[in-house]
């Protein structure tokens, strides 16, 4: 691990300041995956910004009715909050198909959305990946990506969000809220917060310079049947190959999402519109596409039938 300076962060202002001031600075929070990635000299930041001092780990109801997670929430606690168990039950068990116990007492809601891809050839300094370095090349193209992209990735980049609990906050239409190194706030609809990885893999979200992230708000509940499906090569503590988020309606509709299939949560709209019309329509629309290398074409047939088995379960459930 490569030598750098250390500050705590006073408010989420400042910390945007900071970050934007200071070349080579990352904010680290629970730091279960930064940390992996410094050991490893994949990330060699100059500067870290604590910004665990900050009052962002609250869960708040918002005036319309949905509910506000501060960017410092941890996994543990956004999984077990009864509000969240009671109205978005596919988010608690999302979060709980993910990591270890031990690791999401640690990990929290911004660093969650924010970590990166578990490809093998960007853990491995040695192979080309221009996640990693930039025009470097992408080693996984031609070489093991049994666990890589099927659908939305580009020639220079294969590479999966591995994240659980984006998926089940890209079902439920999340909204990330920021805050600039001038002050000024926006919010991404969490539709649009990843970028796709063109020619620019290494550029992963729209987030500018410095901008931090201070909130993720979930509208209204919606009601139905809320599932969560991960299908991996060992039952615990392992990436998925294909999940699947889902909120089946009594009459049959719906929305759903995917894990394990694209460089970010991978849903969309015109999916949803065909739910009732079953499982064949709604894989068509998600993967109408899709270009799987010769190692992950399985994927396409396990993302299909795992569809078929949440909506059968969807459609079951009184």
């Amino acid at each position: 691990m490569k030598a750098f300076t250390y500050e705590k962060a006073g408010s989420p202002q400042e910390a945007a300041r900071c970050a934007w001031q200071t070349p080579g600075a990352k904010f680290i929070a629970g730091g279960t995956n930064l940390l992996d990635l410094m050991k490893l000299e994949i990330e060699t930041p100059l500067h870290l910004i604590d910004v665990n001092g900050l009052a962002l780990d609250t869960l708040e109801t918002t005036p319309d009715g949905g509910l506000r997670i501060g960017a410092l929430v941890r996994n543990t606690d956004l999984a077990a909050d009864m509000r969240v168990r009671r109205d978005y039950a596919v988010l608690s068990r999302a979060l709980l198909a993910g990591a270890s116990g031990q690791l999401r007492n640690q990990a929290t809601t911004a660093g969650n959305l924010l970590q990166r891809t578990r490809c093998p050839y960007f853990y491995d300094t040695h192979q080309p990946c221009n996640k990693r370095a930039p025009g470097s090349g992408c080693a996984a193209r031609d070489g093991y990506s049994r666990q890589l992209a099927v659908v939305a990735a580009s020639e220079h980049c294969i590479a999966t969000h591995p994240s659980d609990m984006a998926v089940a906050m890209r079902l439920l239409d999340a909204t990330v809220e920021t805050v600039r190194p001038d002050g000024s706030e926006r919010a991404i609809p969490l539709a649009e917060f990843y970028r796709t990885p063109g020619d620019t893999p290494h550029l992963e979200t729209v987030l500018e310079a410095g901008e931090f992230i201070v909130a993720v708000v979930l509208p209204p509940p919606l009601g139905g049947t809320h599932i969560y499906r991960k299908v991996r090569d060992r039952a615990s503590y392992a990436f998925a190959l294909i999940s699947v988020a889902a909120v089946v309606q009594p009459d049959g509709t719906g929305r759903v999402a995917f894990g394990g299939v694209a460089h970010q949560p991978w849903r969309r709209e015109a999916a949803d519109l065909a739910m009732a019309q079953g499982a064949g329509p709604v894989f068509d629309a998600l993967f109408h596409d899709a270009s799987p290398t010769e190692s992950n074409a399985f994927k396409l047939v396990l993302a299909k039938r795992t569809l078929a088995a949440v909506l059968a379960e969807g459609r079951a459930t009184p």
